[in-house]
């Protein structure tokens, strides 16, 4: 590994470090910071938009936009490892991209490779400058965490694609412009087999987005019905029955971006270790055993940053980076979990107590909640394993008895 910028590297730093220095929004940062308070989710969301969207249009204005995406296509051309500078200096600013994380994460990567030319001059130059965002229509109730095992039906209908089912978890939904689509078409072949993928406007007649109320008080994710919703052929995206290997681009991004950008808690635990005091008044950071455990977690998260770093350098070669990312996930998401767990169970009965608020004991509140999901999103734990286990170590795969059984033929409690 190599952690040092080569000469182009270094003066592409410099040049995006004095961009944040003369465009730093911190107004906007306080903006976002205050969205927080609001208990109203359609209160909440348009404060967190109205700031999100500030921000991405000046940076796409100026060239900061999706940095590795075609110039023509909203983005700057850039070098893998270009976006990592970026991403880098651009630090806790970064927050304000949360709303298009999935959409050009995710999503436009998939138009991209997919879409028709001129729906990409349309489409992507508008999801870079956020003016437009984009969801991920995939998880379905019955499904859990088979991908392949969904029920939502696209039929023929002339030039046009019924389309009839649910959907679930979807981040977003109630204020995307757009979203990716996977559907199945073919019932009567292997599941992998018989899906197809579309994108569609979020506001299509048939379209009914649900708040899921959370444990945490707030509403991020989203059930989906589709109810007679009809997709013109012409937003296909990939073959008839190919989704599989469309979603498959999908995927590989929404781990590398949920593996890339995962915190772990450390700081956030350090900082409520300073203040928190013990049954005998003593601070927290004096105690053997806390003292033991941050040690341990602040080694592993030096760990995942080191193990970043290996894809960092393969990208500044030009190479493919490796499974670094499957693992990232799979690490940093229960120890999350685990961190944040801990802190409650040191502060006795009172960890009980919901704190929603911006101090250390909040913050850690909030993502022991948000651990939970981040170790499901992406793939969970048991699938990162099978990844490492099946595609980087080589070993025997999982048997699946309905890999080659037409989907109708599948024995499901219910259908």
């Amino acid at each position: 590994m190599n952690f040092d910028d080569t000469p182009q590297e270094a003066e592409y730093r410099a040049l995006a470090r004095k961009w944040i220095e003369a465009n730093r929004p911190d107004d906007l940062m306080k903006e976002l910071a205050a969205a927080d308070e609001i208990k109203d989710r359609d209160a909440r969301t348009a404060k967190i938009l109205k700031a999100s969207k500030a921000w991405q249009k000046k940076k796409a204005d100026a060239g900061w936009a999706c940095l590795s995406w075609p110039k023509e296509y909203g983005g700057r051309g850039a070098t893998p490892i270009q976006r990592v500078i970026w991403d880098q200096e651009e630090g806790k600013y970064g927050q304000l991209s949360g709303p298009f994380a999935i959409g050009q994460g995710m999503c436009g990567p998939t138009v991209m490779a997919y879409a028709s030319e001129e729906q990409k001059r349309r489409y992507l130059p508008p999801l870079a400058s956020g003016e437009e965002v984009w969801c991920q229509l995939f998880s379905e109730p019955a499904g859990g965490s088979d991908l392949a095992g969904l029920r939502t039906r696209a039929e023929k209908d002339g030039d046009d694609w019924i389309i009839n089912g649910q959907k679930i978890w979807t981040t977003g939904a109630h204020f995307c412009d757009y979203g990716i689509l996977i559907t199945r078409t073919d019932p009567t072949i292997a599941k992998h087999k018989g899906l197809t993928m579309f994108f569609l406007d979020m506001r299509s007649p048939g379209v009914e987005v649900r708040p899921i109320k959370q444990a945490s008080g707030h509403s991020g994710f989203n059930e989906v019905y589709f109810t007679n919703v009809r997709i013109p052929d012409a937003q296909r995206l990939g073959r008839v029955n190919d989704g599989w290997n469309v979603s498959l681009t999908t995927l590989m991004n929404e781990r590398f971006s949920i593996g890339a950008r995962l915190a772990t808690g450390v700081p956030e635990f350090f900082d409520f270790a300073a203040q928190m005091r013990m049954a005998d008044g003593t601070p927290a950071l004096d105690d053997r055993e806390v003292r033991s455990r941050l040690a341990t977690w602040a080694a592993r998260s030096n760990g995942l940053k080191y193990t970043a770093y290996r894809a960092i350098s393969a990208l500044s070669k030009g190479e493919r980076p490796g499974p670094e990312n499957s693992i990232g996930k799979l690490v940093a998401a229960p120890m999350t979990q685990d961190i944040a767990m801990y802190a409650l169970d040191l502060q006795g009965p009172m960890g009980a107590i919901s704190r929603d608020d911006n101090s250390p004991a909040g913050k850690l509140y909030q993502t022991l909640f948000h651990a939970i999901g981040m170790r499901i999103a992406g793939g969970t734990d048991e699938v990162m394993r099978n990844i490492i286990a099946e595609r980087v170590l080589g070993l025997p795969g999982d048997i699946r008895v309905d890999k080659d059984v037409p989907f109708n033929k599948i024995p499901t409690k219910g259908r």
